[in-house]
C-alpha cells in the first residue's frame, strides 16, 4: 500500500512541477526561452511528435511485427533532417498570413475562406479524437497495471476502469485549460507552455534510456544475451525476422511524414510558436536525433519482454513498465510511469490547445457574428472572455468524447489506434 501511495504522490508532484516549469518561462525564465535557449526549446518541442504511442506503443508493435514501427519516425526524420527548407517556407508563409492554426493557414491559401477554415477544424477536431484517446487509454492502463503490481507485490494484470479513464480525462482537461487558455491572442508566444513541453521531452527520452539501459544491463547480460536468445527462441526469431512489407512502409512513412506539420499539436508548436525562421535549422538536426534516441532500446526491450514476460501475462504495450515490476525495480516503475505521463500529458495539452483555437476562431465565433443576435451581444460584451470560455468549453468536449472513445474502442492496441487517427 505505502508503493502505491508513493507512486501517486510521485505522479501529482509530476505534474506541480510542470506548473513550476511553466510558471518560470511565463515570469523571470522569459529571457531565456526567448533569447538564449530559444533554438532548443523549440527543437525540443517539437518532440511532442512522441506520445505515449512512441513511450509504449513501439515496443508492443515490435513486440508482434518486428521493424514495422520505424516508419512513424522515418517519416518525419526525412521531413526535418532533409526537408527544412519546405518547413522554413511554411513558417515564412504563415507568420506572413498571421497564421494562428493549420485550419487558419489552409484557408489562407483561399482567400481565407471561412467554410474551408471550418471544414479543415472539423476533419481535425475528428481525427484527433482516436488520439486523445490513445493517450488517456495508456495513462489509465499504466497506473492500473502498477497499482495492481504493487498491492499483489507482483507482477499482476491491473484492469483499467472507467472511473479512472474519467478521473485521468478530467485531470489533463484542467490542465489543458490551465496551461494553454491563459491568452486570447493565439498569436503570441506561450514561453512557459513551451519551456514545459521541452521539459518533457527530455524527461521522457531519460526515462526511455534508463528502462532501457536497466533491462539490457540489469535485468539481462547486455546486448549479446539479448541477441543470444533472439536467435535461439522460436517465437522471437519468428518476430525479429519478419520482413517488412514495401507498400506499408510507404504509406506509414508518407502519412507520418504530413503528420509531422499537419497534425493540429505539431503545426502550433513548429509554425504558430516559432519566433524566428533560422530555429528551424537547429530543429532540422535535433529532432532527427532525438527520435533516434528515443528508439534505441525499442527492439531490445521488445525482445526482453518476449522473454520476460509470459504470453498473456500483460499487455505488450505495456512491456516498458512490465519489465521493471517482473524485476521488483520500484524506482524504474515510477521512471517508467512519469515518462508515459509526460508523453501523454504534452501531446493532450498542445493538441487540446490547437484545437480550442481552431472551434474558437473557426466554427463557432464565426457562427455567432452571422447571427445578428449574437453579434449584437458579442460587441456590447467581452469578446475576450468569450473567446476563453469557447476554447475552454472545447478542450472540455474533447477530452468527453476521447474518454468515450476508450470505453467503446475495447482492447485496440495503441499503434492502432494511433495509425487510424494519422490516417
Amino acid at each position: 500500500m505505502t508503493a502505491t501511495w508513493v507512486a501517486i504522490i510521485t505522479a501529482l508532484a509530476y505534474l506541480c512541477a510542470l506548473f513550476a516549469i511553466a510558471h518560470y518561462g511565463d515570469t523571470s525564465g522569459r529571457r531565456f526561452v526567448g533569447e538564449r535557449g530559444r533554438a532548443t526549446v523549440y527543437a525540443l518541442g517539437l518532440a511532442v511528435y512522441c506520445t505515449s504511442w512512441t513511450f509504449f506503443g513501439s515496443v508492443g508493435l515490435a513486440s508482434s511485427r518486428g521493424l514495422d514501427f520505424v516508419p512513424i519516425y522515418l517519416g518525419p526524420i526525412l521531413v526535418m533532417g532533409v526537408g527544412y527548407p519546405l518547413v522554413e517556407r511554411l513558417v515564412r508563409v504563415a507568420k506572413a498570413q498571421n497564421t494562428t492554426s493549420i485550419a487558419d493557414f489552409i484557408a489562407s491559401r483561399y482567400g481565407k475562406s471561412e467554410p474551408v477554415a471550418a471544414i479543415v477544424a472539423l476533419i481535425a477536431c475528428v481525427g484527433v479524437v482516436p488520439y486523445m484517446a490513445l493517450q488517456l487509454k495508456a495513462i489509465s492502463a499504466s497506473f492500473a497495471i502498477v497499482l495492481a503490481s504493487f498491492d499483489a507485490g507482483h507482477l499482476a494484470r491491473g484492469v483499467a476502469s472507467g472511473t479512472v479513464s474519467a478521473l485521468v480525462a478530467a485531470l489533463l482537461a484542467f490542465f489543458a485549460i490551465a496551461f494553454g487558455t491563459r491568452r486570447v491572442d493565439a498569436t503570441e508566444h506561450q514561453d512557459g507552455l513551451m519551456l514545459a513541453i521541452s521539459a518533457e521531452s527530455l524527461i521522457k527520452l531519460v526515462s526511455f534510456l534508463a528502462i532501457g539501459a536497466f533491462v539490457v544491463w540489469g535485468m539481462f547480460d547486455g546486448l549479446a544475451d539479448l541477441t543470444r536468445h533472439a536467435t535461439t527462441n522460436p517465437a522471437i526469431v519468428k518476430v525479429v525476422s519478419t520482413q517488412p512489407d514495401a507498400a506499408s512502409w510507404t504509406v506509414m512513412t508518407l502519412l507520418s511524414g504530413f503528420a509531422i506539420l499537419l497534425l493540429p499539436r505539431q503545426f502550433h508548436v513548429t509554425v504558430v510558436e516559432n519566433r524566428d525562421i533560422r530555429d528551424v535549422r537547429r530543429a532540422a538536426w535535433i529532432l532527427p536525433l532525438y527520435l533516434v534516441a528515443i528508439n534505441i532500446f525499442v527492439v531490445p526491450l521488445a525482445i526482453a519482454g518476449l522473454i520476460a514476460l509470459p504470453e498473456g501475462a500483460v499487455d505488450r504495450d505495456l512491456t516498458v513498465l512490465a519489465l521493471p515490476l517482473q524485476g521488483q525495480a520500484g524506482v524504474m516503475t515510477i521512471v517508467a510511469l512519469i515518462g508515459g505521463l509526460s508523453a501523454a500529458t504534452a501531446m493532450v495539452v498542445v493538441e487540446s490547445v490547437a484545437l480550442a483555437i481552431m472551434v474558437s476562431n473557426d466554427l463557432v465565433m464565426p457562427l455567432l457574428l452571422n447571427m445578428r443576435r449574437s453579434r449584437a451581444s458579442i460587441e456590447r460584451g467581452d469578446v475576450g472572455a468569450l473567446i476563453l470560455v469557447i476554447r475552454r468549453a472545447a478542450i472540455v468536449v474533447m477530452l468527453l468524447l476521447a474518454y468515450a472513445y476508450v470505453r467503446l474502442a475495447g482492447e485496440a492496441g495503441l499503434a492502432s489506434i494511433g495509425l487510424l487517427s494519422f490516417a
